[in-house]
C-alpha cells in the first residue's frame, strides 16, 4: 500500500534535526482536561444544590398547603356557627334568655326636637300557650324547658318585679363568655 516516507533532502532535513517529531506534547492537553473536569464537577455540585433547594420548597409548598386546607375548614366551621346564631329565632331565641322584650313601635325625633309617632313602653307579652305535649311528654317524660320560654327568667305577669329579676340575671349572663361548639 503505501510507500515509506523518503528521507528529506536538503532545507527540510535541516530543519528537522532542529525540531525534533516526537508526536503530539501532553503538556499542552493538560489544562484543557483540567478545565473539563473542574467545569462538569462544579455542575454537578451546582445541580446538586439546586436540586435540593427544590425539594427544601416543594416540602414547604406542601406544608403551607395543609395549612390552608385546615385553616379553611376552620374558618367555615365558624362561619356555620355564625349563621346558625344569627337566624332569627335563634336570636329571639337568645334575645329573651337575656331578658329583653320586643319593642313596640318606633318614635322619631326631628332635628327641631319634635316627636313623630307614638313613644310606648315595651312590655314583655303574655306567655305563649304550652304547645301540646308529645307521645313521651304524656308518657312521664320530663318536659323541655325550652318549649316554655325563655328559661323561665320571665314572670308571667309582665309586672316589675319579673323587671327586677331580669336584670339581676342580665349582668351574670352577659359576664359568662359565650357557648362553643365541641372540639374548640
Amino acid at each position: 500500500m503505501s510507500k515509506p516516507a523518503a528521507p528529506l533532502k536538503g532545507r527540510a532535513a535541516r530543519l528537522a534535526r532542529l525540531m525534533p517529531s516526537t508526536g503530539p506534547s501532553t503538556a499542552a492537553r493538560t489544562p484543557f482536561v483540567l478545565l473539563v473536569v473542574l467545569l462538569l464537577g462544579g455542575g454537578l455540585i451546582t445541580l446538586l444544590l439546586l436540586n435540593s433547594a427544590l425539594n427544601e420548597g416543594s416540602f414547604r409548598l406542601s406544608e403551607l398547603k395543609r395549612d390552608t386546607t385546615e385553616l379553611t375548614d376552620e374558618q367555615q366551621a365558624l362561619q356555620r356557627d355564625v349563621d346558625s346564631r344569627s337566624q332569627p329565632d335563634a336570636l329571639e331565641r337568645r334575645a329573651r334568655e337575656l331578658g329583653m322584650v320586643p319593642g313596640g313601635s318606633p318614635a322619631f325625633l326631628d332635628p327641631d326636637g319634635t316627636v313623630r309617632g307614638n313613644p310606648t313602653e315595651a312590655t314583655a307579652p303574655p306567655p305563649s300557650p304550652s304547645p301540646t305535649p308529645s307521645p313521651r311528654a304524656s308518657a312521664g317524660a320530663a318536659p323541655d324547658p325550652d318549649a316554655t320560654g325563655a328559661s323561665g327568667s320571665a314572670s308571667p305577669s309582665g309586672s316589675a318585679p319579673a323587671a327586677e329579676s331580669d336584670s339581676a340575671t342580665a349582668p351574670a349572663a352577659e359576664s359568662t363568655p359565650p357557648p362553643t361548639s365541641p372540639g374548640r
